[in-house]
């Protein structure tokens, strides 16, 4: 299982050596900006940086019970390889096209089957709940993977607080719509804006996350800021990022991709070493900054999180519910 219980020195096993700098990763975007400019390399669809928000710190506390004891993947590999198609559809494109995104001020809002509802500050949604920091397993569909320290509330918390009813059986997550400032949108390559769901067991799942930030800052645009989900047994397509809604419902609400290809992306979307996607194999995937000669290592059954959720899914067909 991934998820142990902490042991000794665990904290000392994250050498700082393992860590890409942050000043280092802002150097390197600094040279290719240059590169572009001088023409040595081929310019592409870059928005400006100067636009791009700072990143603060966030005072938090780490989470060991449910962090994993593997190594952080690099900032590098976690803020320049990503999946978040309102800025493109290739791995780079968020981290190029997301400048000038400004995820401050924000609001979210709350609505559906429970008894407080409305409109609130992100600052005043989270208020009440101290951040904590958890080192989780993201494994995205297309067989790769990567580590990566988040820092954020846990979710079942902060959906608490409205009171949702009896009748609320799931909860409905929305994206912000901005084809403005989110050049992807602009393409018909989902229908936007981006929706997700869970089931309110899973959603109340003491490992789901509303995330804020990784290593120690605020979420950069390119990884979902300022406010997105992370329930780490379920693929990365799951984590709907920048959102802007939440709403109780009685009734499963649409998923994204689940809309998209439905024979492709189930609404569960709990990893399956066993259920392949009809194109590829899930049985292994390929950890990213590992070098692409590195072997694949076997895919764990819920990501490596079975002792915490199987339970949720007792007695379901997992090949028809996928």
């Amino acid at each position: 299982m991934l998820i142990k219980r902490p042991q000794p020195g665990y904290s000392a096993r994250i050498q700082p050596s393992e860590i890409t700098p942050e000043s280092v990763y802002l150097d390197r975007r600094r040279l290719l900006q240059a590169a572009i400019a001088a023409g040595t390399l081929a310019a592409g669809p870059a928005w400006p940086e100067t636009r791009r928000p700072a990143l603060a710190p966030l005072s938090f506390e780490r989470n060991a019970r449910f962090s994993t004891d593997e190594t952080p993947n690099s900032y590098e590999d976690i803020t320049t390889y990503n999946n978040f198609y309102e800025f493109g559809t290739s791995k780079g494109d968020p981290a190029a096209n997301s400048g000038r995104f400004e995820p401050a001020p924000w609001t979210v809002t709350i609505s559906g089957e429970a008894e407080i509802t409305g409109t609130f500050a992100l600052e005043d949604l989270l208020k009440p709940h101290p951040l904590e920091e958890r080192i989780y397993r993201l494994r995205c569909v297309e067989a790769w993977s990567m580590v990566i320290p988040w820092v954020g509330v846990p979710l079942g918390a902060v959906l608490s607080r409205f009171k949702p009813t009896s009748r609320a059986k799931y909860v409905a997550f929305k994206s912000v719509h901005r084809p403005e400032q989110m050049p992807g949108q602009r393409y018909p390559v989902l229908k936007w804006p981006y929706v997700e769901g869970l089931r309110i067991d899973e959603a109340m799942h003491p490992l789901s996350l509303l995330v804020v930030g990784l290593y120690g800052k605020t979420l950069p645009n390119q990884n979902g800021a300022p406010l997105r989900l992370m329930s780490p047994w379920k693929y990365g397509f799951k984590g709907i990022k920048s959102i802007v809604a939440i709403e109780f419902t009685e009734r499963q609400p649409p998923s994204s991709w689940n809309l998209a290809q439905p024979h492709e992306y189930g609404f569960y979307a709990n990893v399956n070493p066993e259920v392949d996607h009809p194109r590829w194999s899930q049985a292994r995937e390929r950890r990213i900054g590992a070098g692409l000669f590195e072997s694949r290592i076997p895919t764990r059954m819920f990501n490596g999180y079975e002792e915490e959720v199987a339970h949720l899914y007792r007695g379901m067909d997992l090949r028809k519910f996928f």
